[in-house]
Order: C-alpha cells, then structure tokens, then sequence
C-alpha cells in the first residue's frame, strides 16, 4: 500500500506503540501526546495537592516554582509530580509487574501510577496527613487489593530494615529548603543544608541497598541555588552520592516542563539579575551492576 506521493506505508509500529514516547535524552512535556496522555491520567481521579495546599512552607515560591515544579502547578507553588513522566520511565526501567520503592514518596502520583500499570509500589514519607491521603485517593481509583504500600516515616530509619527485593528506585527528593513540609525531626527539608546532604546521603545509600542486581535507581532533581541567589551543585552531589553507594550513572535526560507560559511572565524579574528562567528538570538514571564472574581458562603452572 502506497500514500499518496507513491512511497510505500509500513506495517511497522510507530515508535511510541512501542515506548509511549520516543526514548530520547529531551523528554517534552509539551509535545501533542504527552499532553494527551496526561489528560487521560488526570480522568481517573489524580489529587496529589489535596494534602500539600496549606502545608507546604514555600520560603521562596518563585525560586521553588523554578526548581521543584515537575508538573501542575495549582497557585500556592505547590509541585505536582507529572504521571505521565511516571508511566513512560517506569515502563523502560521496570520489569513488568515488578517492584518499586520510592523513599521520598510525597503526593499520590507515583504510587497509584505504578499500582494501576501492574507494578507494587512502596513508598515513604514523614507526613501522616500526606500518607492518610494518599490511601484515601488510592482506595477511590484501585481495587482493594492492589493498593500501593506507603509508610509514615523519617526513611532514614525506616529503610534500615529493607531488604534487596526491588527492582526499580523512583523519586523525586526534597529540593534542601525550598519547600518545607514539616517541623518534623528526620524532615530533612527543614534542616540546615549540611545536615541535609548527610541525611540525603545515607538514604540513598540505604535505598540502593534494597535495589537488586542489575536494578535501576531513576531520581528527577534540579539544580538549587543557595541565599545569595547561586547553584549549589545539588545535580553533582547526587550523582556523587549515588556512585559512592555502587550504582554507575547509566542514562541521563531532560524533562522539559509544560510552563512556558508562567516562565514568559518571570523571565523579566530574573534577568534583572541576568538569571535564567529554568524550564526544565534533570532526570538522572542509575544502574546497580551485579557480581560479574570472570571465567579465564585454566593453565598449569610449570
């Protein structure tokens, strides 16, 4: 069968059958059916802000805007984690059915995206209102025995009894301060950025601990600039910490964030101060690589 300037049409799938989206290292929010799919994502009842308005300190909202926002925004500064970022890296980084663990859990996106895909999610976050919520929206879109498993708690104790039975690693960390979501002790966004990386640190390390051989560890950061308004090197410090943990940094992307709009609007105040708008985030991917046994042919000694 031939189109109508006579070039041969192929039977072939299109490259989204078979990825969702192109694997490529610019991931665009903005593009025709990422929109699409997150419409769709959003029918079946995602309320991830519904625990975060009214809570969330923002110190600086516009600088937490620019750092933090992987998806909606709803008018308090509050970031509402993209499901449709979700869906795409779980399906090229987890096997099928496989298991999740997520120690910054926060909102309800990432964890009722991976239930209702088939994946078993567990995820961690200090907050007992952010969790109560999560299983109540949960409980509104699943069945009742596929529910994600969220634990209240500082994941730096918590994560001391997990065992190495996950597949996939999947998060989006506190950016230090921007948004702080709790007085709680072990809340490291209300710490001291020191004390922060230390704490973020040894959850990492203990999160690639519970990751199986030849698992992937997917985290989405960006950079965070300190009081006197420059970077602090936060997208280094995680790869750092996370080779320090055995992992090999394996793929790297960006994820362009649907907001152009709102960028248009506070491009004239940062380049007041020749900053630039920050439109997009870092998706850094991670690889744990099993045990590997050498096998050489054996030669007698003489």
């Amino acid at each position: 069968m031939n189109d109508l300037f006579g070039n041969e049409i192929s039977n072939k799938p299109l490259i989204r059958d078979l990825f969702i989206e192109p694997p490529f290292t610019v991931l665009d929010s903005k593009s025709g059916s990422w929109v699409k799919r997150k419409s769709m994502w959003k029918r079946i009842g995602l309320k991830s802000e519904v625990s975060r308005k009214g809570v969330i300190n923002l110190k600086n909202w516009s600088e937490a805007y620019e750092s933090a926002n992987t998806g909606v925004n709803y008018g308090l500064g509050t970031s509402i984690f993209d499901p449709v970022l979700c869906e795409v890296l779980y399906h090229w980084f987890c096997k099928k059915g496989g298991k999740i663990l997520d120690p910054f859990a926060g909102g309800s996106v990432r964890g009722i995206v991976a239930n209702y895909l088939g994946y078993n999610y567990t995820g961690i976050d200090i907050r007992q209102e952010q969790i109560d919520s999560n299983r109540e929206q949960s409980i509104d879109i699943l069945e009742a025995n596929n529910q994600p498993n969220w634990y209240v708690g500082d994941s730096n104790k918590i994560l001391n009894g997990f065992k190495k039975e996950y597949d996939l690693i999947f998060s989006c960390p506190p950016y230090a301060d921007l948004e702080v979501y709790s007085d709680l002790d072990g809340d490291i966004s209300n710490m001291e950025y020191e004390d922060f990386l230390n704490n973020y640190k040894d959850i990492i390390k203990k999160s690639c601990d519970a990751l199986k051989d030849d698992g992937f560890a997917c985290f989405v950061v960006g950079n965070i600039r300190d009081k006197e308004g420059n970077y602090r090197n936060f997208i280094n410090e995680t790869i750092q910490y996370f080779m320090s943990s055995g992992m090999v940094l394996y793929n790297e992307a960006i994820f362009l964030e649907n907001g152009l709009n709102t960028a248009a609007m506070r491009s004239k105040k940062y380049m007041r101060n020749l900053k630039l708008v920050k439109v997009h985030q870092n998706i850094l991917i991670f690889k744990k690589l099993g045990v590997k046994i050498i096998k050489t042919k054996f030669r007698p000694t003489k």
